[in-house]
């Protein structure tokens, strides 16, 4: 459950192997209208695909309803149910990993602190699939920000060290993120190609890379958030982190303005010709005090390579307390950042509603 957010209450269910994913959700507005098929389209963004970043595991990830909304889209104003069934399952490439933690993964911490009660074939709860609830409400969310006048879009701005156009080298739009593929959306086509050729070598190495996401929100108004633990950041922040291999994030300038001046760092006010209150520069991505300012929000996400890769690693046998080698089976993502793109904006949507609301 995300237990940072203020109206809407959310809980998951379900397991990377699990017949189902499930989930739920108290908060959701009632008689606003979504559209269903926008919808699939949406989570599809986060489907596997038959290329080299992508794992082989080929789902149809067809959303159901249970309850909360009506056929025609219709939210009732219950809480809402959501799930997806796991149709591709391949649970014996799991086998060799009950007592042989996967190096990077949740494995080890998982079976201590669960004491191997747990599903962990695929990764369990700790899998990327997991996502695909985040995803679920993420575009429901999208469609209801369409009312407040935003407008949220992601982007890949690095894998494996190449780095492509992102907002911190000029004033993006959103028709400029718009123009760029959906299944792989990098704003240079140029460096997306070098990319490329970098997560095929990591794969035919039997290896995986990782990278980071931008992500803008257009047109937030002035106010969310709040001082100290109601920071809007730390909102972000703290639900950012539901996704797996997420391990860093900034906003605005980030890391960068550790070395700026303050007569550099301070984006100055003006007003614009309708009277409207901007800034000239956005080092501190749209918050301030951990306030919305009314200018686009800015962060940038970090995402480790996957683990789950086929060379060998050294591992322990935690029943015969040996320290042994690891070959993993299974069918994995050789980078995820691609198919991350679409859950970093479902977090940001989520939180923003939530904030609305």
């Amino acid at each position: 459950m995300f237990s940072a957010l203020d109206k809407l209450k959310i809980e998951i269910y379900g397991a990377s192997h699990a017949e189902k994913i499930s989930l739920f959700v108290e908060g959701l507005p009632k008689g606003k209208k979504i559209n269903i098929q926008e919808l699939q389209e949406y989570v599809d963004r986060r489907k596997a695909q038959k290329a080299a970043f992508s794992t082989a595991r080929l789902e149809g990830d067809v959303i159901h309803f249970a309850s909360g909304i009506t056929e025609d889209g219709t939210l009732t104003g219950e809480k809402l149910e959501a799930y997806v069934l796991n149709t591709s399952q391949h649970s014996n490439d799991y086998n060799n990993l009950v007592n042989t933690p996967r190096p990077g993964h949740a494995d080890y911490v998982a079976k201590v602190k669960y004491k191997g009660e747990m599903d962990m074939r695929g990764g369990g709860i700790f899998s990327g699939r997991m996502t695909l609830t985040i995803c679920i409400l993420g575009g429901i969310a999208r469609q209801l920000l369409r009312e407040y006048g935003i407008d949220v879009e992601a982007y890949i701005s690095s894998i494996a060290g190449i780095k492509s156009t992102s907002y911190k080298d000029k004033d993006l739009t959103i028709e400029e993120i718009n123009k760029a593929n959906p299944l792989f959306r990098v704003l240079d086509e140029e460096k997306g190609a070098q990319m490329m050729e970098k997560i095929s070598e990591a794969k035919s190495n039997m290896d995986s890379v990782g990278g980071t996401v931008d992500c803008m929100a257009f047109n937030v108004p002035v106010g969310l958030g709040g001082p100290l633990f109601e920071g809007f950041e730390g909102k972000l922040a703290y639900a950012m982190f539901a996704i797996p291999a997420v391990k860093g994030i900034e906003f605005g300038a980030g890391f960068d303005i550790s070395n700026m001046k303050g007569s550099t760092a301070n984006d100055s006010f003006y007003y614009d010709d309708n009277k409207v209150v901007k800034t000239y520069t956005n080092h501190n991505g749209g918050i301030n005090g951990g306030i919305t300012n009314g200018m686009p929000i800015t962060l940038r996400v970090a995402f480790k390579p996957t683990p789950s890769i086929a060379q060998k690693q050294k591992t322990i046998n935690m029943e015969t307390k040996e320290n042994v080698e690891l070959e993993i089976k299974g069918r994995h993502d050789a980078c995820i950042v691609p198919r991350a793109v679409v859950c970093v904006e479902s977090v940001v949507e989520i939180a923003l509603l939530d904030s609305l609301l």
